[in-house]
């Protein structure tokens, strides 16, 4: 018989292949609805956001920074943050489809930059709306940043297993 077809998967890494893909698909298509919106309802969200985040600012005591803050930033902080969420489910896919993910990372690196041109492609075609090439860097900058926050907690999950199962060696 061969050796092949006697090999089991975890459940526990199909649970993970699962629950990871799942995350990244919701996220990518998050990024996208939010590119298909009509500069109008896109302006109104980050509107909302900005007065929420000032009101959230001036409570903290920060009335300054509030005074400061722009549709600009938030706009900017929005393609960074979602990106970043991209970057780190990118991470974890990687990671329960294979062990040596660090080797292989230039394939979520990849389809980072490949989802951040698509998003601004998008754009060209939504009423109201246009292309940046720096909304492409800002994309990219936010998903290296979840990819390297995925591997500090990989790297974090993994010594805290080295170290149970040392433990439970001795």
């Amino acid at each position: 018989m061969d050796d092949q077809t006697n090999l089991r998967i975890n459940p526990w890494v199909v649970c993970g292949r699962i629950f990871f893909t799942f995350c990244l698909i919701l996220t990518i298509l998050f990024i996208f609805s939010n590119s298909r919106q009509i500069a109008g309802v896109s302006e109104g969200r980050s509107q909302a956001v900005l007065e929420t985040a000032q009101q959230v600012l001036t409570k903290l005591g920060q009335p300054g920074l509030a005074a400061r803050l722009t549709d600009h930033i938030i706009r900017k902080l929005g393609h960074f943050s979602e990106y970043m969420l991209e970057g780190f489910w990118l991470m974890l896919c990687l990671r329960v489809y294979t062990k040596h993910y660090f080797r292989h990372i230039s394939w979520p690196m990849l389809g980072a930059l490949l989802t951040a041109m698509c998003d601004e492609t998008i754009q060209i075609f939504t009423q109201g709306r246009s292309s940046q090439v720096t909304d492409v860097w800002i994309d990219f900058s936010g998903a290296m940043a979840g990819l390297l926050a995925a591997l500090v907690i990989l790297w974090f999950c993994s010594l805290i297993y080295a170290a149970f199962f040392a433990r439970n060696k001795e």
